[in-house]
Parts: C-alpha cells; sequence; structure tokens
C-alpha cells in the first residue's frame, strides 16, 4: 500500500485538508491515533500524547513532516490499557501510617468505641492510592505507536489525494472558461479598430462638409493609429494565455513537487494582465467579457489556496 501512496504522491495535485484514524493493541493496551489537516501558508505541527509517551514527541514529529510539506497537521494519540498491570496500586507503608494516627487518636477519646475506621475514606487520603508504574512503555511500545502514526498519515494524504482530484477538476473548469472568453477578446479586439476607422472618418466627413474644409488622409491614420496602439491587448492576451499553459502543466504533469504556492503566484500574475487588458479597453463586448475572465481567476485563486 505505501508503494502506491509513493507513487501518487509524485503524480497528483494534493489538498491540504485530510483527516485519518486507526487503532493497534499491544499487550492488552490499545492504542489510537487520529490526524487532521487543514490550510496554511506554511508548515505548522502538533503532536498531542499523553505524559507517559512525551518523550516520542520529537520522533513523531519526525515522522509526520516527512509526509507532509505545507498545512496546519494536529496528530492526537491516546491509549486504554486493559491489562492487570493498569490497576492502581495501594501504598501499604502510607496507609499503615494514617492508620497508625488514627489509632493514636482514638486512644485520646473518652470513649473509644465511638471512634470506628472507614477504610473508604482511608484509601482517598494522598498518597494511598498510586498510579501503576508506566516507565517501560515507550520503550514496550514504541514501534507499534510510530507505525501507527505511519498508518494514519498515510490515510490522511490518501483523502488529500482525493480531493486534490477535485480540486483539479474544478480549477481545470475555470481554465476552460479563460481560454474560451480570451478567444472572444481575441476576434473582437481588429474589430475595435475597424470600427474606430469608421466612425472616425464618418465625424470629421460630416464636420468637413460643415466647414467646407479637407482632411489630410495622414492624420486620419495617424489618429488611428494612436488609438490602435492604446487599446492593443494582442502582448497581454498571449501573456495570459502562457499563464494558462503554465497552470495546465502544473495541473496534469506535476513533478511531485508541492504546488500550491506556484499556483498562488500564477493566479496573481493572471489577474494582473486580465486588469490591464480591462484598463485598455474601449469596447462593451470585452469589457464584458474581462470581468467573466476575472471571476474565472478569482476562483482559481481562492481553490488553490487549498493546495498543498
Amino acid at each position: 500500500m505505501r508503494a502506491v501512496y509513493a507513487l501518487e504522491y509524485l503524480t497528483l495535485i494534493r489538498s491540504m485538508t485530510g483527516f485519518g484514524d486507526a487503532s493497534a493493541d499491544n499487550n492488552e493496551i490499545q492504542f489510537v491515533a487520529e490526524i487532521r489537516s487543514v490550510n496554511n501558508r506554511y508548515y505548522k505541527s502538533s503532536i498531542r500524547l499523553p505524559e507517559v509517551l512525551s518523550a516520542l514527541e520529537g520522533e513523531l514529529d519526525t515522522l509526520v513532516r516527512k509526509h507532509f510539506t505545507r498545512g496546519s497537521i494536529t496528530l492526537i494519540i491516546s491509549y486504554k490499557d486493559t491489562g492487570i498491570a493498569a490497576g492502581y496500586e495501594i501504598n501499604d507503608a502510607m496507609l499503615k501510617r494514617y492508620i497508625g494516627h488514627l489509632e493514636s487518636v482514638k486512644k485520646m477519646t473518652a470513649d473509644p468505641k465511638e471512634l470506628r475506621l472507614d477504610f473508604g475514606s482511608l484509601l482517598m487520603l494522598p498518597g494511598v492510592i498510586q498510579p501503576p508504574d508506566q516507565s517501560e512503555l515507550v520503550t514496550r511500545a514504541k514501534e507499534t505507536i510510530l507505525n501507527l502514526a505511519d498508518t494514519v498519515c498515510e490515510k490522511c494524504q490518501a483523502m488529500r489525494i482525493t480531493e486534490g482530484k477535485g480540486l483539479v477538476t474544478d480549477l481545470a473548469k475555470h481554465r476552460h472558461t479563460i481560454t474560451e472568453k480570451l478567444k472572444v477578446i481575441e476576434e473582437r479586439a481588429p474589430q475595435v479598430v475597424d470600427e474606430y476607422h469608421d466612425r472616425l472618418r464618418a465625424r470629421v466627413d460630416e464636420l468637413m462638409a460643415k466647414a467646407r474644409l479637407q482632411l489630410d488622409e495622414t492624420d486620419l491614420i495617424r489618429e488611428v493609429a494612436l488609438f490602435a496602439e492604446k487599446c492593443d491587448v494582442a502582448e497581454e492576451v498571449q501573456r495570459l494565455n502562457a499563464h494558462l499553459d503554465q497552470l495546465d502543466q502544473i495541473l496534469h504533469h506535476n513533478d511531485g513537487e508541492p504546488a500550491g504556492r506556484t499556483l498562488d503566484f500564477l493566479s496573481q500574475e493572471m489577474l494582473r494582465e486580465a486588469n490591464t487588458i480591462a484598463s485598455k479597453s474601449n469596447d462593451v463586448t470585452i469589457s464584458r467579457t474581462i470581468v467573466e475572465i476575472k471571476g474565472a481567476i478569482d476562483r482559481i485563486k481562492e481553490q488553490v489556496q487549498n493546495i498543498e
């Protein structure tokens, strides 16, 4: 199973949200492990153990780091000892000492028969009942605990991989939307210049007719050229298409490295190009289309926050 997980780690986008749990028995002691993973810009781990197992915290943290590179990871391990050795012990010496003091008090009373010893109350006195000695628990159960932690980490990663597949599908859908909308802009952009030329020609002809003046054709061409340069978005469209190609490459041909931060930066660059197109736009159709593109980019930015 671990070999399969390792292969998937190298080929799939992973979410930062996951969960895994498992249990294992060791000589009448049942260990339970649970791990949770949520979004975080960086890697952050929290290992929660019973005090008697605190010596394993360092090794468990190292193990978790081998599985995860980003996200807030919380590993919780608990145990339940059902064996005879788990029973609390009575400190005979301490109990005898308390009884000895009470016998002395009994002799000092007017009627010693009125003073009765309540053994239930005696057991509640400090030091009479002592917890079992668990000092060797770490040594006896270390391998079991580490294997259990490894298992829940793999389960959590499997869930993160499954959610990652859903994220890839959603991101690919938004990428397709942007690609189709860019085609609309590419087709519309040359028409904007032609329409401006025609409107300008008609307006100039109208004004010249009234004033009975002549306009140098060169001046008209220069004016149209300036407008065309001002509203030219070909470079921005090309860069945005290049970003979309890079997005597709990361989503479907990932080299195994965490892609979340790269995708976050990439989405910011995509939004930058879209904003530039919007600022240059002097056409209703392009303006409406770029609004839809920016909406899709915003959804991409939101989703990549979930990717490791």
